[in-house]
């Protein structure tokens, strides 16, 4: 049985899932989810209802982070398990995306200032720059650029032109991924599922 990933194309969470099944040669059906007409089967597979889900034959996989580690502990052919930095990807799925939200949807939260918020989604950006080599993982990214990297793309969207002036020395890192071969073929785009639909298999042969 194919293992069956739930999905949303612009979703940073599920962009690095993608990316690790993808990374690991693994082919799943891939799910294209509306968030706002969630289908019925994506609800009764994880009542939690955000994507990534990722249903295998024997266990459901709610979390990206572990989605990434379920696939790439199959199969590892680039090293993205080696040597990877747990507490950095843990500041940035914490304060960095809490003020990356406040940032970018402020009006959603009652007492978010956004430049307070852009300030503190800096201080942690700011750490990044005397990491790279010129990635995170060294010569070539892993496991911590490519769980970072969809989260670093969602900010510096807000306001391009600001984030370049910024942080100049994370753009090369950043474009380097967003003109990847990779970042592209997992950026796809692909119909809203529906039960009944042919299969969509993930990453395309």
């Amino acid at each position: 049985m194919t293992p069956t990933l739930y999905s949303f194309r612009r979703c940073p969470y599920a962009m690095r899932a993608r990316l690790a099944i993808a990374s690991a040669g693994i082919t799943v059906e891939l799910r294209e989810i509306v968030l706002r007409d969630k289908a019925p089967e994506f609800i009764a597979a994880s009542p939690k209802a955000t994507v990534p889900v990722l249903v295998t034959p024997t266990q459901t996989i709610e979390e990206s982070l572990d989605i990434m580690h379920w696939a790439l502990a199959q199969n590892d052919p680039e090293g993205w398990l080696e040597n990877p930095d747990h507490d950095l990807i843990t500041q940035a799925d914490g304060p960095f995306k809490d003020a990356l939200d406040r940032t970018k949807y402020a009006t959603r939260f009652e007492d978010a200032d956004p430049e307070v918020e852009r300030q503190k989604a800096n201080a942690f950006l700011s750490q990044i720059p005397a990491r790279l080599s010129p990635n995170l993982g060294g010569a070539n990214p892993n496991l911590t650029d490519m769980a970072i990297l969809p989260f670093v793309r969602q900010f510096a969207n807000i306001d391009r032109p600001r984030f370049n002036a910024d942080h100049p020395k994370l753009v090369p890192w950043l474009d380097a991924f967003l003109t990847s071969d990779r970042f592209q073929a997992i950026m796809d785009k692909y119909p809203k599922w529906e039960a009944g639909h042919p299969a969509t298999h993930f990453p395309k042969s």
